[in-house]
């Protein structure tokens, strides 16, 4: 019998040494992407920022803010191949665990209409759609709208 060796999956903070690596991801999966100063910024600020590491190998990240009882996911990301393994839920799943440890009892986030894998994937959790923001993100054609999705962290458990 051939043993299995599955891979580790860590999260952790993410690191001054990780932000080249999280800004390449970014600009790889994104149209409209992030700059590395705001990467950077964002770990300076003391934001909660955390990458998601596959046998120690960056392979995704989150980032959210919090306040007044509230959190924001400001951008989940996993890096092109590593995507379709359920690790986009499984970061996910920890940034709602960070921010219920961090008092936050509801959690807000956009997500563009045109990823609507990302959608599905926040509506499995338990977010759900609160509104639109009209022209919120930069598009090829102009801008798109935003669609706002939020989550009670009291209205039961989230779905892993």
């Amino acid at each position: 019998m051939v043993a299995v060796i599955k891979p580790v999956i860590q999260v952790r903070g993410m690191r001054t040494e990780d932000l080249a690596t999280v800004s390449t991801m970014e600009n790889i999966s994104y149209d409209f992407p992030w700059s590395a100063g705001i990467f950077s910024d964002c770990v300076k600020a003391g934001h909660p920022c955390w990458v998601l590491c596959v046998d120690s190998v960056v392979a995704g990240y989150g980032i959210l803010s919090m306040g007044a009882g509230e959190a924001h996911v400001l951008n989940l990301c996993i890096g092109p191949d590593y995507r379709g393994r359920g690790l986009g839920r499984h970061l996910l799943v920890r940034l709602l665990d960070i921010a219920r440890w961090n008092g936050a009892e509801r959690v807000f986030l956009e997500v563009r209409p045109s990823n609507p894998l990302a959608k599905a994937l926040y509506e499995s959790v338990g977010f759900s759609e609160i509104g639109r923001r009209p022209r919120y993100y930069p598009a090829r054609n102009g801008r798109e709208d935003a669609i706002v999705m939020a989550l009670d962290m009291a209205e039961g458990h989230i779905e892993k």
